[in-house]
């Protein structure tokens, strides 16, 4: 529906709201995101983003939040981190984007970075502007070097928005812009090794895609014999794997990549989001020899005139360098248990708190309620936390937490989780949600 239309629910921002917020809700309702400001609001949120730094943001009203979404793990080193602001301007005194069609020594470097911290032989990256443009990059060059078409990925991921990644992702949204492809791209249940061979056998599935921890659903975490068996099912029939870390790799889980949890070498993986350092737009798809054969063979294959912008290079690479310091991970594995113990003390205090998936800092929080991350992600709100629930299953807050953070900032999290679940486990226990708005489905990558 038109928002501009007499029939649709005219928006109108909360009156408590200063003259200058109403205003930027209005606009951003009338000309830019209607379905999710609306969405949003008729959850008790109506938030707009002023002031930020390292962990934490000010709403433009001055409300000060804990940002434990950090936009899927963009912020995964912080907001506006004083070391890679310094980098990006020092960039911006000598490059801008560059010319996609010839070398440069900012991409050079980053390429051979990524190349180095690449878990297993992946030797060339292919530069985005996102990450789903990255994914379309694995799924084209899965084809050509299998030349089989198609894709099998699990039927609760999400691997993007445009046309091969959005196909690979959320049937729903695929089909709602006709842009499914179900006899190409097939899907199979988490945790399923039988259902996945059903559909390898053929040999004619190009590659399996897999986001190595689904964080749209929640960041179940798989059993340890899950991932290995997937690659050995690959190796047994000939289809690659894609290993998808977007949200999960960047040292997240205490590794630099999180298949790296489970041994598992991928012939193709996907990195995005916090490759950025939260200041300059960029995605990489990293490829073994045989899979980035085309590179040779077709130079001009994919082009991407944004991907590997010159200006961000030097913040990507400096962004691999950290996420890859050995000191820095174990920080984050250490930090990881220490949030894990307060979580744990609040969950034997409170058995709505069913369980915590957790994976060094990739954490879900799951409650006893089908809509139980939707109202925690609320009551969080109120008290100053941002947070969002997993937008394929709504009864598990996603709890995003940064990888440099300390203890004291810890406290201050576990203390607002305390007090939001006292007011959240006394709510009616409501029916699974999801963010829509006239019906306009408006999740995604949360």
């Amino acid at each position: 529906m038109d928002p501009a239309s007499s029939n649709a629910p005219r928006y109108e921002p909360p009156a408590e709201c200063s003259e200058r917020k109403a205003a930027v809700l209005r606009s951003a309702y009338e000309h830019l995101i209607p379905g999710r400001v609306q969405g949003f609001h008729e959850l008790g949120i109506d938030l707009v983003m002023g002031q930020r730094q390292g962990y934490r943001f000010w709403d433009i009203d001055g409300q000060e939040f804990l940002d434990f979404h950090l936009n899927g793990g963009v912020f995964t080193l912080g907001h506006r981190n004083p070391e890679l602001v310094a980098i990006l301007r020092t960039s911006l005194e000598s490059l801008d984007i560059g010319n996609h069609h010839f070398p440069s020594v900012a991409r050079a470097e980053l390429a051979e970075t990524l190349a180095r911290a690449a878990p297993g032989d992946l030797p060339y990256s292919v530069f985005t502007s996102g990450g789903s443009e990255a994914i379309d990059v694995a799924i084209k060059s899965a084809r050509y070097a299998t030349q089989r078409r198609k894709i099998v990925a699990l039927d609760i991921a999400y691997h993007g928005r445009t046309g091969l990644s959005g196909a690979a992702g959320d049937d729903a949204t695929a089909a709602f812009f006709h842009s499914d492809s179900p006899t190409e791209f097939m899907k199979v249940p988490f945790e399923d090794l039988a259902a996945l061979e059903k559909l390898l056998i053929r040999e004619d599935v190009a590659a399996v895609l897999i986001e190595t921890i689904p964080a749209t659903f929640g960041f179940i975490t798989p059993s340890m014999g899950y991932l290995p068996g997937i690659k050995e099912l690959c190796e047994r029939y000939g289809s690659l794997y894609i290993a998808d870390e977007v949200q999960a790799g960047l040292g997240r889980t205490g590794h630099m990549w999180a298949v790296s949890v489970w041994n598992v070498t991928p012939d193709i993986l996907v990195t995005a989001k916090g490759l950025s350092g939260g200041l300059y737009p960029i995605g990489a798809t990293l490829l073994s020899r045989r899979v980035g054969s085309w590179l040779s063979e077709n130079g001009w294959g994919h082009v991407s005139s944004f991907g590997g912008a010159e200006v961000g290079c030097a913040v990507a690479k400096r962004v691999v360098e950290i996420c890859s310091d050995p000191t820095h991970l174990a920080h984050a594995l250490r930090i990881s248990d220490y949030l894990g113990a307060g979580l744990g003390e609040i969950q034997s205090r409170h058995p709505y708190m069913l369980k915590v998936h957790r994976q060094g800092l990739v954490i879900g929080l799951q409650f006893d309620s089908a809509r139980g991350g939707v109202d925690m992600m609320k009551a969080l709100y109120d008290r100053g936390l941002w947070a969002i629930f997993a937008g394929f299953n709504s009864s598990i807050l996603q709890f995003k937490p940064g990888f440099l953070i300390d203890k004291q900032y810890c406290d201050e999290a576990l203390a607002r989780v305390q007090d939001a679940v006292r007011v959240a486990e006394k709510l009616p226990k409501g029916h699974a949600i999801r963010l829509v708005s006239g019906g306009r489905a408006v999740s995604g990558s949360l």
